[in-house]
């Protein structure tokens, strides 16, 4: 027996012994072949989507960071519309007579109110009589240009007549202004106590209902 003949026969043992590799059929030869044409064509695609999503990601950031931005400017510019500090409107009335409307703080509350804080409003009648009128809080309706005010109102005529109520409405179109609250009025000719007034042809024309009473300068009733 020659030396190297135990480990010949050991390995022909072993190699009898290991089990054998079957041999691949049709069906498993071709799902090979579709499963390496598909890796073929997609491989390639999907590289290219990723090669061009890291060449794009900056614009999709910059174009985010605008949207964010132009977002931001839209929110900013729809509350300071909304809401208008030292807010001033000007107009005409029918005939064709300046008026100007104020107030410490104007919100728009629908496309025709706007909420009015500490309004006052200066008419220029055709003699060119000055008449200012005002209050604590007023709802200013724009097309129509009428102004109700609310909370110690006061009209001011430039002859000295001041006249007082809790509410009144304004037409500052026809220069008119009425009230069904108890008025209190003060002037030239005296002091005088009614129900209810209504002014007229931008305060040159001045109407109270009674019961009122009135007391003439020189103490007459």
């Amino acid at each position: 027996m020659r030396p190297d003949e135990p480990k010949l026969r050991e390995r022909l043992l072993s190699s009898q012994s290991a089990p054998r590799r079957r041999a691949p059929n049709a069906g498993r030869m071709a799902r090979r072949r579709w499963a390496v044409r598909i890796a073929k064509y997609t491989l390639p695609l999907l590289g290219l989507a990723l090669l061009a999503s890291i060449a794009l990601w900056p614009e999709f950031v910059r174009i985010k960071d605008q949207e964010r931005i132009a977002f931001s400017r839209f929110s900013a510019t729809e509350v300071d519309a909304a809401r208008v500090v030292d807010a001033r409107y000007r107009g005409v009335d029918e005939h064709g007579r300046p008026y100007t409307l104020t107030a410490n703080s104007a919100q728009q509350d629908g496309p025709e109110r706007v909420n009015l804080v500490m309004p006052k409003g200066d008419v220029t009648s055709e003699n060119g009589t000055w008449i200012m009128l005002q209050g604590d809080t007023g709802v200013y309706m724009q097309h129509a240009s009428l102004l109700d005010l609310s909370g110690n109102v006061t009209l001011y005529r430039e002859d000295g007549t001041t006249v007082t109520t809790d509410t009144a409405t304004v037409d500052l179109k026809a220069g008119a202004a009425a009230s069904n609250d108890r008025v209190h009025a003060e002037g030239p000719f005296g002091t005088l106590d009614a129900q209810a007034f209504a002014i007229t042809d931008n305060g040159n024309v001045m109407q109270f209902t009674g019961p009122a009473r009135l007391v003439m300068n020189g103490g007459q009733q």
